[in-house]
């Protein structure tokens, strides 16, 4: 039988964090010094259980303030954006400043940016918190800002707007729920893309999500709303722990496209 011995902890909202590499409940922890250990803290704020959308939207508008979640989720530990970008610059090798893109969870503009060093001009995103939203509109990066939950409700954009929609973070406890991604799914064209990255830890420790995204992908691919193309685990996603990104092709619907997810031109 196995001990473990602890020298020091720390506790966050939802869990024991130690900072010697021990495996706790299911978890592995890796050593961090204690200015790491504080921005892990304020991330698992934002993901309390229990909490509503309304209380999420809230704890990311303060969390803006003075540009502290960028200072917290800098890209020594928060690595999302820069892997989602570079998975949508995969998929549409050319014609980038054609492809009309929106960024869910768009938050502060972090994937924004990534997109744009790509080359990539059009691009909408939409988030609930009026406090990240206007840290994201100092960037003039984005063309259309809309503060919406990402959720069953629909948008206000039209069906089949965009060539793809790519989310980094937007996954979580009271964050956007399962039937969001089909929300995503109506405003991206037949024929294009849904690029999203979450953590792999809340896919089993997230009621929403556990047992239930990943059958609900595989039910509408079966009904031909999309074709998943990738699902993908990837290492230090956030804070040394592995995320997993899911690549869907839209397959719904007839609409007029000039774009393909391979960045070519259509007639």
């Amino acid at each position: 039988m196995k001990q473990f011995f602890f020298i020091k902890v720390y506790i966050s909202s939802q869990r024991i964090v130690t900072i010697k590499n021990v495996k706790i409940r299911g978890y592995i922890f890796i050593e961090e010094k204690p200015e790491v250990m504080e921005k892990y803290t304020a991330n698992c704020k934002a993901h309390r259980k229990g909490m509503a959308p309304e209380e999420v939207a809230e704890y990311y508008t303060t969390w803006a303030e003075n540009q502290q979640y960028d200072l917290d989720l800098d890209p020594s530990v928060y690595m999302g954006p820069s892997i989602v970008a570079k998975e949508a610059a995969k998929c549409f090798e050319e014609n980038r400043e054609k492809v009309r893109l929106i960024d869910i969870a768009c938050g502060t503009g972090r994937v924004g940016k990534e997109l744009s060093t790509y080359g990539f001009k059009s691009i909408d995103g939409v988030d609930p918190a009026e406090g990240m939203l206007k840290q994201c509109q100092t960037s003039h990066i984005y063309t259309n800002l809309y503060k919406e939950f990402v959720c069953e409700k629909p948008l206000p954009i039209a069906e089949g707007t965009y060539d793809c929609a790519v989310c980094s973070g937007g996954f979580g406890e009271g964050h956007i729920p399962c039937s969001g991604l089909q929300e995503m799914a109506r405003i991206v064209k037949s024929g294009g893309l849904i690029i999203f990255m979450m953590r792999k830890e809340y896919m089993k420790d997230v009621e929403e999500y556990a047992n239930k995204l990943e059958p609900m992908i595989s039910r509408l691919e079966h009904e031909h709303t999309w074709e998943l193309l990738e699902r993908r685990e990837v290492a230090n996603y956030s804070f040394n722990k592995d995320g997993v990104i899911f690549k869907l092709r839209i397959k719904r619907g007839c609409h007029a496209e000039n774009i393909t997810a391979n960045g070519t031109e259509r007639a």
